[in-house]
């Protein structure tokens, strides 16, 4: 395990405190996400290259962007989950 993983399970109320922040940055990331990325990909689709020069690419991909980060704040949530969980059931 990594150092920082033995330190959240050594210190259970940080690691609650950064698994509802995680989970707020998700849920922030996520919020109307998959609305903006199918109309995005409408618009490129629909106007091909005009699209992409009036800035469709770089929007794509700021959304993949933000995409990462939510799968990134999910992951964090889940280790905290695991080891808030694994110390709740093994007492």
């Amino acid at each position: 395990m990594s150092k920082f993983v033995l330190w959240l399970k050594a210190h259970r109320l940080a690691c609650f405190g950064l698994m509802a922040l995680s989970f707020l940055v998700f849920a922030l990331l996520t919020y109307d996400f998959v609305r903006v990325l199918h109309a995005n990909a409408g618009y490129l689709s629909t106007y091909g290259l005009m699209a992409l020069l009036d800035g469709g690419l770089v929007q794509l991909l700021g959304l993949l962007l933000t995409g990462l980060g939510a799968m990134l704040a999910w992951l964090v949530y889940k280790v905290c989950e695991t080891l808030l969980v694994g110390a709740f059931v093994s007492k």
